[in-house]
């Protein structure tokens, strides 16, 4: 009786938004996902435990540098930040595409994204041009929707605002750094939130004053299992089209960078970018902390 063994695919695990191992957001990439049925995408990114898992493919055209498809442990995503980031990183270091005039372009469920690959070594960073994102509604703080989310939190000038891009997100400024750092978040509240709104939860951020970020952000996600982001490029990015469409992007600069996980042990640093078409760029440094086979 013969035993039919899988074919061993390249793989990588990664840590997003930053260039020390353990302080970002880790990621999954399967290399070589041709022949995986759906099924087995999800089965290996529940198997892996990660935030999300990408899933590599050749490109269907001249137009795009590769296909994906990312998971996570529960579904399939159509959209993340530090997945798309991650995964043209691994992409670069396998081999597997060359930019075009300093672009890569990824296709996916979101459609056919551009990234920015500047620098290279130690000072390779990526940028993703982030889906528009589109406002829902603003409220007050004393919506009764939030019940007690924002509870002892000490509230920013601007009104709390869904905002889709591609998953919806309530923005919550906090009036200063430190009462958003030392913020316990309400679990049941959050996730009473996002039930009703169909929402990822809560991103709340504060101005800083550090010469290394601009905004200090927390993102806490209420959507099935609660649970703080570590570092969120497509929540750092629909912060950033909000605060553009109010004018109140920080110090009035294009260009800033965003602290995100200290508080939950990690230290990212996110940059974000808005062109003058008001697109967002969304990126960062990465590291690589696995590199080896898969065999499923």
């Amino acid at each position: 009786m013969s035993t039919h063994r899988p074919r061993p695919r390249p793989f990588m695990q990664l840590d997003v938004f930053t260039r020390r191992p353990g302080m970002g957001n880790p990621l999954a990439v399967v290399l070589d996902a041709e022949g995986l049925s759906e099924q087995d995408m999800q089965a290996i990114a529940r198997w892996t435990r990660l935030p999300e898992t990408t899933f590599v493919l050749p490109p269907s055209d001249t137009h795009s540098s590769y296909r994906l498809r990312m998971f996570s442990p529960r579904r399939e995503v159509p959209f993340a930040g530090h997945p798309s980031v991650g995964t043209a990183y691994a992409v670069l270091l396998a081999g597997l595409a060359t930019p075009r005039d300093g672009l890569l372009v990824q296709h996916g469920i979101a459609g056919k994204l551009p990234l920015k690959v500047q620098g290279e070594g130690e000072t390779l960073s990526i940028a993703i041009r982030a889906p528009r994102a589109h406002l829902l509604e603003t409220t007050t703080a004393n919506d009764s929707r939030f019940g007690c989310a924002l509870a002892d939190l000490p509230l920013g000038s601007l009104p709390p605002a869904l905002m889709d891009g591609g998953r919806r997100w309530w923005l919550v400024e906090v009036a200063d750094e430190a009462s958003l750092r030392a913020a316990a978040p309400n679990w049941d509240a959050i996730a009473a939130l996002a039930q009703t709104t169909e929402s990822m939860g809560i991103c709340a951020y504060a101005r800083s004053s550090n010469t290394d970020y601009a905004l200090a952000v927390r993102a806490w996600v209420g959507s099935g299992t609660p649970f703080e982001d570590a570092a969120s490029g497509a929540a750092n990015a629909t912060l950033a089209a909000w605060l553009n469409l109010r004018d109140a992007l920080p110090d009035g600069q294009r260009d800033y960078r965003v602290s995100q996980g200290r508080e939950i042990g990690y230290d990212a640093l996110l940059a974000l970018s808005v062109d003058e078409a008001g697109d967002v760029w969304s990126g960062g440094q990465v590291c690589r902390v696995i590199d080896g086979q898969i065999s499923w």
